[in-house]
């Protein structure tokens, strides 16, 4: 059966929106079900803090440690209308992340991918768990891709309708893209050198009215770019400083390999999380790159078998088939070059974030997203049965990284604050007067803000014992590392602070990891000295139970 016929039968008893809509509902669910289940990452509470301290104090300088602003005055909108909390801070990331899946439909409208591929593309992106994950994560990335496909959608509707609304659209995406993060320019630049070859191929033909448009849209572009990074007026000087600052800033950390990895860094990722969607990328890679030599070999040997038989065909059976194959290779050549250009991008994204030395697991987000499009090249019944059933992994990992509420032994929770620091709030809460003796207190500012926050002292370092002793605290937190083997007077806890996985502890069982994901885990941990209650009183630090 063609994959044609088996795919009316299937719309025929479920429609096509029916299913695009309840996979719609999945990606929403899985985004904000629970979503302040775990604590904030250390990111997301400094992202967070500097959003609260942006709302209160009014303050905000562009800083390229911290990325671009637009998370931060997003954040600060969100807190201000309902209120600041973790689960209000990660609503947007939710509904941006949940977005992607709508933009997919846009896509399909146009005719650049049929009802399966639109199906199977929708779902990938419902249920990846590196998409689930970071979309429920208060990081500049899933705004920087949203802004990205919003991009791609617009220059499909501008490409067919010459329409400089669509212009427009595309500038204002690209504009919050670099309001975002410092890489939205290696998506830039990917997406400009594709319309450079179709220009030059002349497989695009600009509209009468590129001039305007294009003016019209740079226009726009940088309108919004000056005004985010100058906050709004209020530091016009950053205008100036800012993108050297900004290249300054992360040429050095990428050169000192401050939180480096191997060049294939991210294919492991790919294969522990999106295994099903990698495949099918170089499997669709293989079939469009086979495809297209295929095509050249099969009118070589027409040509080659006309001229042995000295056959050859009428003019009239020439212009008929002419016009019919026009016909059918205008469709067919538009639907080649989306996924040309998908690949493009996918293997020259690839290629940037294995070259640039910073190796962190949001990063994968930029390189998924082309891959689940070239994915859906050429989807057979055979291929879609695969991905429907292969989505069980993906289900899997989405539910193990996501929804388990205890610390998890998994790459893409790098650095994150552990449950154990529930406890050691719950004894906080308890507390009447707490010295923080250490550097390593994230996310302590978040969560005790503004008037919770009077009650903790930041020294930013051990001190001498006797100096910590005449503080006369009732909770003592330092480093473990830097910290004190006893306080007279003080019981010794410790917990862990953040964690993450561990490649030394599992390099011997990398397979039995593969199918368990349990094992050893790298931690920071502090050490907690609370008060100790004299004998008969009844008063003192309440320890949670544990």
């Amino acid at each position: 059966m063609k994959a044609a016929e088996l795919s009316a039968r299937i719309y025929e008893k479920i429609p096509f929106e029916t299913i695009f809509i309840a996979i719609f509902l999945v990606s929403l669910f899985l985004r904000l079900w629970s979503l302040d289940l775990k604590l904030f990452h250390h990111d997301e509470a400094v992202h967070a803090w500097f959003s609260y301290r942006l709302l209160h104090e009014g303050f905000y300088v562009y800083d390229p440690s911290y990325h671009g602003p637009f998370l931060y005055y997003a954040t600060a909108a969100m807190f201000q209308l309902f209120g600041d909390s973790d689960l209000v801070g990660r609503i947007l990331p939710a509904l941006f992340g949940a977005s992607l899946t709508l933009m997919v439909y846009g896509i399909y409208r146009l005719g650049y991918l049929d009802k399966t591929q639109t199906l199977i593309a929708s779902l990938f992106i419902a249920i990846s768990p590196d998409l689930v994950y970071f979309s429920r994560f208060l990081r500049h990335d899933i705004f920087q891709l949203a802004f990205t496909l919003v991009l791609v959608v617009a220059l499909l509707y501008y490409a067919r309708t010459s329409k400089v609304q669509y212009a427009m659209m595309g500038a204002v995406a690209a504009a919050l893209g670099m309001c975002c993060k410092e890489d939205m320019p290696i998506t830039l630049l990917i997406f400009f050198s594709y319309g450079v070859y179709l220009l030059w191929q002349k497989k695009v033909q600009l509209p009468s009215t590129w001039k305007r448009d294009v003016g019209v849209s740079c226009s726009l572009f940088f309108f919004i770019i000056l005004l985010f990074y100058s906050s709004f007026g209020s530091h016009p000087d950053i205008l100036i400083t800012g993108a050297f600052s900004a290249i300054e800033h992360w040429t050095a950390m990428s050169s000192q390999c401050r939180i480096c990895g191997p060049w294939f860094f991210y294919i492991i990722l790919m294969i522990l999380y999106e295994l099903p969607i990698l495949i099918l990328a170089i499997i669709g890679t293989v079939q469009f790159l086979g495809k297209s030599e295929g095509t050249l070999l099969s009118i070589g040997w027409f040509k080659k078998h006309c001229r042995i038989l000295r056959k050859e065909p009428s003019l009239a059976e020439l212009v008929e088939r002419s016009s019919r194959q026009l016909k059918r290779d205008a469709k067919r050549d538009r639907r080649e070059e989306f996924f040309r250009f998908f690949i493009y991008w996918m293997i020259l994204s690839m290629a940037a974030y294995a070259y640039i030395g910073e190796k962190v697991p949001w990063l994968i987000i930029h390189q998924i997203l082309p891959m689940i499009f070239v994915a859906t090249y050429a989807m057979t019944p055979k291929k879609a049965i695969f991905a429907v059933v292969a989505s069980v992994f993906l289900i899997l990992c989405t539910w193990h990284v996501a929804f388990v509420p205890s610390d998890v032994n998994e790459p893409i929770v790098q650095v994150q604050n552990s449950e154990d620091l529930r406890t050691v709030m719950a004894l906080i809460d308890s507390a009447d007067h707490v010295v923080i003796a250490s550097s390593n207190y994230w996310p302590l500012p978040w969560y005790y803000r503004g008037e919770k926050g009077a009650k903790l002292a930041y020294y930013g370092k051990k001190l001498d014992e006797s100096a910590v002793l005449s503080l006369n605290a009732d909770l003592i937190i330092t480093y473990d590392v830097e910290s004190y083997e006893s306080l007279p007077g003080y019981e010794k806890q410790t917990y862990k602070l953040n964690y993450w996985f561990s490649f030394s502890d599992n390099e011997d069982r990398l397979l039995e990891y593969f199918i368990k994901r349990d094992g050893t885990m790298g931690s920071m941990n502090i050490d907690v000295f609370i008060r100790a209650r004299p004998t008969g009183s009844s008063v003192g630090i309440q320890k949670p139970p544990q």
